[in-house]
């Protein structure tokens, strides 16, 4: 299928989470999805099959906890990738006034945002595999209910792509995809060659780029943010990282235009070792990371990257329950509802 035929797929879906209701989405969903399609979500709502779960499981305890629910797509693209498969791949915000709590996050009665990357396969005009992270600890941040330590880049509600055409993505994405492929192959001569300088940052990244990372890393702004805030302390603590380029793990890769995004499930394989990463002790165990990306090139630089790592499952698979720190964190804290008046 043409980029344009595959985003017309997801066009009513998207329509439908604009103005979020049950009764819509769940027909959209039933009309869009595969009755066996596999959904690959983010902790902690794990593998589901089927519109019926999806819905069940995360939109409708998210609706019950912002009433007035909206989705904000802000990229939209979509491809064949060289295996084949035709997936798009969307980035965006849900919205919405946090008056309920949601996964035990109370409420904090204000606007709130969290980031989503979802990408689906389509065959035969219809979704028969998603892999979506949430940003839920993003939620998490703004209830003042992050249980874990504080990240080191920036926090803010992420912006759309600064060109303002993350919805109108198109045309040849080859040199997008090339600039792309060429950065993460330096990325991994280090830490093989001890010496930062393989990595050729500057030949790769805008001057002025912005890395969009989860909740948990945070936002940093060009090398030197981008490498404080981010790679040092990951290279630390996980020197050994293999991205699926190199090891075993599969990704699927669609550029067109100026952008590039990758999905895998998971695609990067790590030990967790020195002295630990976001207040994760090293435990000296191998951990598997699904990471969901998109970049804009610009003049032939990297100008912008939006990450997002499944951070609660990375946390469960070194045994730690951020949930149940969660509620030990909050126990004074109530999680009725929230009464906003009208103000009339």
């Amino acid at each position: 299928m043409t980029p344009e035929a595959l985003k017309a797929v997801i066009r009513p879906m998207r329509a439908a989470m604009a103005e979020f209701e049950e009764a819509p989405v769940r027909a959209a969903l039933g009309d869009l999805l595969a009755p066996d399609a596999r959904l690959h979500l983010c902790a902690p709502f794990g593998d589901l099959a089927g519109p019926e779960a999806l819905y069940d499981a995360a939109y409708a305890p998210l609706l019950a906890a912002m009433p007035d629910l909206e989705r904000r797509d802000m990229i939209v693209m979509a491809g064949t990738t060289p295996e084949g498969q035709d997936w798009i791949g969307t980035m965006g915000n849900y919205m919405g006034t946090f008056t309920a709590p949601f996964l035990d996050i109370p409420p904090s009665g204000h606007l709130a945002h969290m980031r989503y990357h979802e990408f689906f396969r389509v065959e035969g005009g219809k979704i028969t595999e998603m892999q979506a992270i949430w940003d839920i600890p993003e939620l998490m941040v703004q209830a003042g209910a992050w249980p874990m330590a504080p990240q080191l880049g920036a926090f803010l509600a992420t912006p759309a792509p600064m060109t303002q055409d993350g919805l109108a993505v198109s045309g040849d994405g080859q040199a997008a995809m090339d600039r792309v492929v060429a950065m993460l192959t330096d990325l991994c001569r280090h830490p093989a060659d001890p010496d930062p300088a393989v990595m050729r940052l500057e030949a790769h990244w805008h001057p002025r780029f912005n890395w969009y990372g989860p909740t948990g890393i945070g936002t940093g702004r060009g090398i030197a943010g981008f490498r404080n805030w981010h790679q040092i302390p990951f290279l630390r603590a996980m020197p050994d990282r293999k991205l699926d380029a190199m090891g075993d793990l599969l990704s699927h890769w669609v550029a067109e235009g100026d952008y590039v995004c990758e999905t895998g499930w998971p695609n990067m394989r790590l030990t967790l070792s020195a002295d630990g990463w976001m207040g994760i002790a090293p435990a000296g165990k191998e951990v598997l990371l699904k990471s969901l990306d998109f970049w804009r090139v610009e003049n032939g630089l990297i100008r912008e990257n939006w990450v997002l790592v499944d951070i609660l499952d990375l946390y469960r698979q070194v045994g730690v329950d951020v949930f149940a720190r969660l509620k030990e964190f909050n126990k004074a804290r109530t999680l009725a509802p929230v009464h906003i008046p009208s103000g009339v």
